[in-house]
């Protein structure tokens, strides 16, 4: 279940090797709402503060790519 926040979330996640990594935010129909992180990252442990201005209520999808792997997870904002 997503965690519910509000009014900003932490996005923690780990570059496993150095490269390019894309961390977008979609709404639940798929569509592209922000590009959070997109470029190069060193290898290690990474935090991204996120405060999600002029978005409604609601759930919310992030998909993090990174060395040609992606994974999803849901976010709850509560205003």
């Amino acid at each position: 279940a997503p965690n519910p926040f509000n009014p900003s979330t932490t996005i923690r996640f780990v570059v496993g090797r150095a490269g390019r990594v894309d961390l977008r935010l979609y709404d639940l129909q798929g569509r592209e709402l922000a590009v959070l992180v997109s470029g190069d990252m060193e290898v290690g442990p990474k935090e991204l503060v996120f405060e999600p201005r002029g978005l409604p209520s609601g759930i919310y999808l992030y998909r993090l790519s990174a060395n040609g792997k992606s994974r999803s997870r849901k976010m709850a904002l509560l205003k």
